[in-house]
C-alpha cells in the first residue's frame, strides 16, 4: 500500500460536517502526544479512548483500525514538517538552505511530539511507518538539492552525502529538544556549517557537485 492509499484509508468513510472534520484533528493532536511518549504496542485502543476521553468506537469511526490511527497521525505529522522544510521557494538558493535548516528547526521545537513521532516513534515495529519516516528524508534531500545543486536528480553520491546529512540532523535534533542548551540560532548556524562540510565532502568526490559558496553577511 503507498502513501496515497494509506491516507486514504485513514480518512473517515464520510466526510460529513465541520464539526466532525474538527474532531478528527483533535484526535489526531491527542494521538501525537500519546504515541510520541508511549511505543505503539504498550496503548491499546481502551488506552487511548480512555485518555482521549472518547467512545472507543469513535476511533473506528475515523480511522477503522489502530494502526489506521497510528498512520493517520504519522502522516499528518508528515504533511506539516515537509510544509515546513520546503517553504521559503522564492529565496536565493543559500538562503533557502538556511531558511529550511531554520524551518525544520522551528517545527521540532513548537511540536516535539509530533517530531517525535515522525523521527523515533514506532519505526521498528512497521515498515509502512519506515517508509513514511523515509519519505520526510527524502522531502528534506529534495530541499536541500533544489537550494545547493538547483535541481533534485542528483547522483547517488551526492544523494548519499546529503541522506548521511540528514540521518545526523535527526539525531542531534533530537537530543536538541530533550536538553535545549543552545539557542535555535545558534543550533541552526550549527547545521549549516556541518551542511557546509557535507556539500564539500560531495564536491571532493563528485566535482560536478560545486558546493554553493557562503552568502557574505554585511557588516
Amino acid at each position: 500500500m503507498n502513501i496515497s492509499q494509506q491516507r486514504d484509508a485513514a480518512r473517515p468513510r464520510a466526510r460529513g460536517t465541520e464539526r466532525s472534520m474538527a474532531r478528527r484533528a483533535e484526535l489526531i493532536a491527542i494521538g501525537r502526544k500519546l504515541f510520541a511518549d508511549t511505543s505503539y504496542d504498550a496503548l491499546s485502543m481502551d488506552d487511548i479512548a480512555r485518555q482521549a476521553h472518547v467512545a472507543k468506537g469513535l476511533i473506528y469511526y475515523y480511522f477503522q483500525s489502530k494502526r489506521g490511527y497510528y498512520l493517520a497521525i504519522i502522516q499528518e505529522s508528515v504533511a506539516e514538517l515537509v510544509t515546513f522544510a520546503a517553504s521559503g521557494g522564492e529565496l536565493e538558493p543559500v538562503d533557502r538552505v538556511h531558511r529550511t535548516i531554520d524551518s525544520y528547526l522551528c517545527y521540532a521545537e513548537h511540536n516535539q511530539a509530533a517530531y517525535r513521532t515522525i523521527v523515533s516513534g514506532g519505526v521498528g515495529f512497521d515498515t509502512e511507518v519506515h517508509s513514511v519516516r523515509d519519505g520526510v528524508r527524502e522531502a528534506i534531500i529534495a530541499t536541500i538539492a533544489e537550494g545547493a545543486y538547483g535541481r533534485t536528480d542528483i547522483a547517488p553520491l551526492a544523494r548519499m552525502g546529503l541522506l548521511a546529512w540528514v540521518c545526523s540532523v535527526e539525531g542531534a535534533t533530537l537530543d536538541w529538544i530533550d536538553r535545549p542548551e543552545l539557542p535555535r540560532d545558534a543550533m541552526r548556524e550549527l547545521l549549516v556549517k556541518t551542511l557546509g562540510g557535507a556539500l564539500r565532502a560531495i564536491e571532493d568526490l563528485a566535482p560536478a557537485y560545486r558546493a554553493p559558496q557562503p552568502a557574505r553577511r554585511e557588516a
